[in-house]
């Protein structure tokens, strides 16, 4: 950890967060979409009314939905932005625009994660899903670039864990792997379906020595956790918020880590921690109660992630904004989340490496030098204006 001095001299602005590289491992396809796009989308023949075709308006309904406590209203936001992915060209565009959105951001690296299982309903196959989603994705890569900015997004496969085609999904991943395919993921509530029920892909995985995440620790607690790593072997966790309910901080101050929290943090596995949709799903109840905090001061291989951009209203910048306001955290934390996440990504160690080194340590390099030259400028003025 930094000094108070550093850290004091550090803490980053609004526009040097947004300039950072960050690394995005935890963001929902459908949870991301520009309210515009879903107010143009729903203009195609057959599909229900919107809450409201104000794109301005429309945001606030999903934040609010969101933020209602209501499992209803949170999952019909969701019906509304799957309805209208259900063709090539919406899925190519809402593809695009989230890798446009992203590197807009500053993430340099995005895994975004979607099921093709739930874009059938206009006719097509997962194999067309698969193949828009992809193209949008190199579409929006490109566009970043001729702005002026870098970005490689990977896409992760998601078998709804209520659904039995979780080994379907998985072998649709491992066809399109390095095809714009990284890895696996089964989302949808935790209680009542445990991964457990999807084994057989899990292990097909394995077997094909290809990479999985698995949503877990965000609801159903402990079990969910010894579950995905103990039973199914999951590279990552998805959220794994709730390994906070095995460590135990005594009124001193001392930590002691539970079993399960101790082989957690030994083995670095990666958390994809989401705070401002923890926030939402009552895992927290402020940004500066999250247990990132602690997570953070006791190593966990923590990541910062947005989970659902549109529901959440957030960004990566503004996860971070929100961290640095409840920690303090400066640009030295900052690239320690980035490099965190960097290292747990589903791309080979090389390319890994060569992200870390070429972009994510140069850009933190660069703004902290830029950080100490308006501090030297700042100083000087001051002394001349006392002078």
């Amino acid at each position: 950890m930094t000094s108070q001095t550093d850290r004091m001299g550090r803490t980053p602005n609004s526009d040097q967060i947004r300039r950072a590289p960050k690394v995005l491992l935890h963001d929902h396809l459908d949870g991301g979409l520009r309210p515009g796009t879903v107010v143009d989308l729903a203009r195609a023949p057959g599909y229900t009314e919107l809450p409201d075709t104000d794109p301005d308006k429309l945001a606030l309904w999903f934040r609010e939905a969101a933020d209602s406590g209501s499992l209803e209203r949170y999952l019909e936001t969701f019906s509304h932005t799957v309805g209208v992915m259900q063709t090539r060209e919406a899925l190519v565009r809402v593809a695009a625009e989230c890798a446009e959105d992203l590197a807009e951001d500053g993430v340099v690296y995005a895994e975004v994660r979607y099921a093709p299982e739930q874009h059938l309903e206009g006719g097509l196959t997962l194999e067309e899903v698969v193949e828009a989603v992809n193209e949008g994705f190199r579409e929006g890569e490109r566009i970043a670039r001729e702005n002026g900015h870098r970005i490689r997004v990977g896409a992760l496969l998601t078998a709804m864990r209520h659904a039995a085609r979780a080994l379907e999904i998985a072998e649709l991943a491992n066809r399109y792997r390095d095809l714009g395919v990284v890895g696996f993921d089964i989302a949808g509530a935790e209680a009542g379906y445990p991964p457990t029920r999807h084994l057989d892909a899990f292990e097909y995985l394995k077997r094909e020595n290809n990479h999985f995440t698995i949503h877990a620790g965000e609801a159903f607690g402990l079990p969910s956790i010894w579950q995905a790593l103990q039973w199914c072997g999951a590279d990552r966790l998805g959220h794994g918020v709730r390994i906070i309910d095995d460590i135990e901080v005594a009124e001193d101050g001392s930590v002691k880590l539970g079993r399960l929290a101790s082989y957690v943090r030994d083995k670095r596995i990666p958390l994809e921690l989401c705070p401002s949709s923890n926030l939402q799903t009552g895992a927290a109840s402020s940004y500066a109660e999250h247990p990132i905090g602690l997570l953070r001061r006791l190593h966990f291989r923590a990541t910062v992630n947005t989970d659902n951009r549109l529901m959440s209203h957030t960004s990566m910048s503004r996860e971070f904004e929100h961290l640095v306001d409840a920690f303090g955290y400066t640009l030295d934390d900052m690239q320690w989340f980035s490099v965190n996440a960097m290292k747990s990504a589903f791309i080979p160690f090389d390319e890994r490496l060569a992200m870390i080194n070429d972009v994510i340590k140069p850009g933190y390099a660069e703004l902290k030098s830029e950080w100490l030259f308006q501090q030297t400028a700042s100083t000087r003025g001051s002394g001349a204006l006392e002078g």
